[in-house]
Order: C-alpha cells, then structure tokens, then sequence
C-alpha cells in the first residue's frame, strides 16, 4: 500500500457540535495546499486526518512540508498502510522503518486499536511486534519510558499504519475558521509575526502596507511583498494593498507639530485600515505593536491611534520583548529578509523628541488644519492591490 501522512488534530477534538465545521476548514485548507503536488484523497476519520495519494506521481517531500505549517495538525506522521494484520504490521515496520531501528540503539513499540473487532488488544500487539522486531535488530535495548524510537501502530477502519515519533504541526485553528482581519505590515520584524500568530487563531487576513515613494524606495516595497509570500505557506494566499501614503506624510510635515507626527500618522492608517477592513468583510484590524517599543507604542500612544477606529485593534506580540519575537521570527523564515536595510514609512520625516504619552485632545486640535477625509479617500483610491 502506498505511504501516507497521518495528521493528528489539535483544539478540533475540544469543540461541540460545530466541530465538524472546525473540520471541514481544516480539509478545504490541506487540499488548496497540496493541489498543486498531485491527487491527494484527504478526509478525517477518529480525530485524525488522512492524506493519501490518489495516483502515482504526487510529491509526498512537498505535501509533507505544505502539512508541517497547516494551522489546525498538533503532529504529523509519514506512515505505511497495510493489512490488519500483526504479521502484516510487523513486515511493514521491517521494511518502512528499517534504517531507523538500525541507527536507534532504544525502541519501544505503540499500539492503537481503533478498530475494537481487532482480535489483539493493544498490549498484545505491542509485546508481539516489540518481540519481534527485538529479535530481528539484537542491538536494540527496549526503553517504554525514553526510547530513541517509537513505532507506532494504529488499527483503524480501514486499514493499520505504521509510523514512527511524529513531527510537531503548526498548532492554532484552520485559518478561515475565525473570520477575516486587516493586518498592518511593515519591513521590520514584528508585524510579520503578528499576522503569523492571528492566523494561527483561525483568522484569514487581508495585508495592508503603506508605501511613501520616493522616499520609501521601490526595493522596500518588494521586501515586502516577499515578506507576505513567506508568510503564505501559514497563512494561504492573501491580498497586499499597497497604500499610497506619501501625500499624507507631508501634508503632516507641513501642517502639524513635529513631535506629534508618529501618532498622528498611525491614526491615518488605522484610519485607512479600517476601510480597508469595510472593503473586503474583515471584523478587525492587526497590528505588531508591542507595549513600550518605541514612541509610537506607549499605552497613551495606543490608546490614541485606537480612539479614531470602530473596529477592534488586535495586537498578539503587545506583551512580547524583542528576543520572543525574533525567535518566532525565525522560526517561521521571515527574519532574514525583515533585517534586509530598506526603509519602510515610518522611518520618513521621524521626530527628533517624539512626544511618548499624547493626549486626545492636542491631537484633535492639530488634526483641524487638516482635511482628513480628503487625504483618507485619496489614499484609498490609489490602493495597488497585489495577490501573492
């Protein structure tokens, strides 16, 4: 029989009577992902969730990879079906994992019997392979408490798998289960992770990046655009729209105080944000900010740049330090690419003494020398949308 990946389901297993919804998000999300590596028969059976290939020729490396960062899998196996057997499972762990209990020098065998007309229990099946294979491979020591391999067996309806340890999934929900949100991205390193950490609570998103050329330059855009194409194998396709902001920005220059102009710039984009977020159904609005970072960033700030939105502002990585971030940032491949030395907006037209706890009041009193639903709409209708 062919090789298969076993995916084993996280919260999905915890929900009521919707979990089936939970489910089929999870199936609709594996198959976008693996459509273009082969036919693949993908369905959920007993909390877990089978990805088969339906013909020759399917790129199991691929598919194996495109399920590591599917949000919804805890842990995944690459396994070998077979007869319900034990005779059966036995070759098949011989055969399938051979070089594996040829390097481990510990083993323990794992039994699952789903399938109660099994005529073995679990115990039973694991002493007769454990016994077996202990036989066939001398140097292994038998450790039921810290082996260097597992193998794992499961008889199912279907058929029995043989695995070894699983690998760890993404985790979270499946993306789309939650609803959609907008997602401010920069070039720098926190707003990645933080669109990678609500879409791994189920929120499929829509990307917002706010582009100040000339002074922003066009390689900056770009990093940006590869940063959302790294953050699609977690997140699936998204939307970028590229807001045209440098109008703002100096009629902000012009207009208002030098040490308000963060802020003041930030409810501009919430502003746009949010609709944004009208435009294309989205319930929120999310930032990378993270409390106390920069000027820009205080509670005072926040509350601030909040204040012009109806809509709620998530913020996953606000109690996060830096060190936390970087490291999921790596994690997921876009800290390389979010250190490349290309400006982004916020760097444009920075004050000197930016003002760390503003009041609503003096940045209402220096937004009136502005026409901001005339610099809003303009911007919005220069919005470049780009898919990746």
């Amino acid at each position: 029989m062919n090789e298969i990946i076993l995916l084993k389901l996280g919260e999905l297993v915890l929900k009521g009577l919707n979990r089936r919804s939970f489910e089929d998000k999870l199936i609709g999300n594996a198959r976008r992902r693996l459509k273009d590596l082969g036919k693949f028969r993908v369905y959920t059976k007993q909390s877990t969730m089978y990805v088969e290939p339906a013909e020759d020729g399917c790129d199991m490396d691929r598919a194996w990879e495109a399920m590591t960062k599917l949000f919804g899998v805890v842990g995944l196996s690459r396994a070998r079906a077979c007869e319900k057997s034990a005779e059966a499972m036995l070759e098949t762990a011989r055969r399938y994992l051979d070089s594996q209990l040829r390097q481990a020098r510990t083993f323990k065998v794992e039994s699952k019997r789903a399938d109660k007309s099994f005529p073995m229990t679990s115990i039973q099946l694991s002493q007769y392979v454990g016994g077996e294979l202990h036989d066939a491979y001398p140097h292994l020591q038998v450790d039921v408490h810290h082996p260097e391999l597992t193998v794992h067996l499961e008889v199912r309806d279907y058929a029995a798998y043989v695995h070894a340890d699983p690998a760890p999934g993404a985790g979270g929900l499946p993306v789309g289960i939650g609803g959609r949100a907008v997602s401010l991205l920069s070039g720098g390193i926190d707003s990645p992770v933080a669109c990678w950490m609500i879409a791994k609570r189920g929120i499929a998103l829509e990307l917002v990046h706010f582009f100040s050329y000339p002074y922003t330059s066009l390689e900056a855009k770009e990093k940006v655009l590869n940063l959302a194409r790294l953050l699609t194998p977690w997140c699936g396709h998204m939307v970028v729209h590229v807001v045209p902001f440098t109008a703002i920005q100096e009629e902000l220059r012009r207009k208002c105080p030098e040490e308000l102009f963060t802020v003041l710039m930030r409810r501009f984009m919430m502003r746009i944000a949010q609709q944004v977020a009208q435009r294309c159904g989205a319930g929120a609005i999310v930032t990378g900010e993270s409390l106390g970072q920069v000027a820009s960033q205080t509670m005072e700030a926040m509350r601030a740049t909040t204040a012009v939105c109806a809509l709620p502002i998530l913020r996953p990585v606000v109690g996060m330090d830096k060190e936390e971030i970087v490291r999921i940032a790596r994690k997921i491949g876009t800290f390389d690419t979010s250190i490349l030395p290309y400006e982004d907006c916020c760097t444009v037209f920075t004050p000197r003494h930016p003002r760390l706890r503003p009041t609503l009041g003096e940045l209402e009193a220096a937004e009136a020398a502005l026409d901001i639903e005339e610099l809003v709409q303009a911007a919005v209708e220069g919005i470049e949308r780009v898919r990746v």
